[in-house]
């Protein structure tokens, strides 16, 4: 389907509340395979964080003064967070856009683009609050983590998972086929996993990679998160949420921006 547009596919995002029944209709086709999907997002972090954490965790013993499992915690719940997140928006969403043309279905009734991928973006957030919960609730049972300040985690996994699902629709606007996807997570996602604190300390990596990291959206998260999950309060509250809130808007923009190009004619 082709629309005219008009000005730049560059201007301001215009929302209105249509986009909620878009998200509905995202939530109703997934609640068909609601429990397959949680317990497939589960299941990766679950065995990285058992694995690594009883593994790893009797060779190096204390990590910042915690078990080397509880410190692994909190970047099992910020990785969930981003895998699921990413997931949904580039493979399913790229799906809907692309492959089954339901997006194009869509904006035959009074719907315009803009709200479309906002659904697609807060959609993924929720999904992604599914799977950041379910591992917060693994760590909690398991008495992993202090209980403290454990629920303001919530708003934090939303947020990063709004962060996440935006970098995705960059990635899903550009994408001329599904296999474009992995040059996202072999050049960005796995690299920004191994050094912004998931797994070690940012501390010790070298000044040069340690000026990297402080740029990357993952660092911020887990400097937010494993203060919370080790029942202290986070340092530098207001910088880090502002980084992770402007990766979101300017990827946001630019993924609105590439897939008006794409789809309006």
């Amino acid at each position: 389907m082709e629309r005219s547009i008009a000005g730049s596919p560059w201007r301001a995002p215009r929302f209105s509340l249509r986009f909620v029944p878009v998200w509905q209709r995202n939530f109703l086709v997934w609640r068909k395979l609601a429990l397959p999907s949680v317990l497939g997002n589960l299941a990766d972090p679950v065995i990285y964080l058992f694995g690594l954490g009883f593994g790893i965790g009797m060779l190096v013993g204390e990590v910042a003064g915690v078990p080397y499992i509880s410190f692994l915690a909190a970047g099992m719940v910020c990785y969930s967070t981003m895998n699921s997140a990413s997931f949904e928006v580039l493979y399913s969403g790229f799906s809907r856009m692309h492959v089954q043309k339901t997006w194009e279905a869509i904006m035959n009734a009074p719907i315009d683009l803009d709200d479309v991928v906002l659904a697609e973006l807060v959609w993924a957030a929720s999904k992604a609050l599914l799977s950041g919960a379910a591992i917060l609730l693994v760590v909690v049972l398991f008495g992993l983590v202090e209980t403290r300040y454990a629920l303001w985690l919530l708003p934090l996994v939303f947020l990063i998972g709004l962060v996440f699902a935006a970098l995705g629709l960059v990635m899903t606007a550009l994408a001329p086929s599904y296999d474009f996807f992995m040059y996202y997570f072999t050049l960005f996602v796995t690299p920004m996993t191994l050094v912004s604190g998931v797994f070690f300390p940012v501390e010790q990596l070298p000044p040069a990679l340690r000026a990297v990291t402080d740029l990357l959206p993952l660092t911020h998260a887990v400097a937010l998160a494993r203060p919370l999950l080790m029942g202290a309060v986070p340092q530098a509250i207001a910088l880090h949420v502002a980084v992770l809130a402007a990766y979101g808007v300017v990827a946001f923009w630019v993924a609105l921006a590439l897939t008006r190009r794409r789809l309006l004619k």
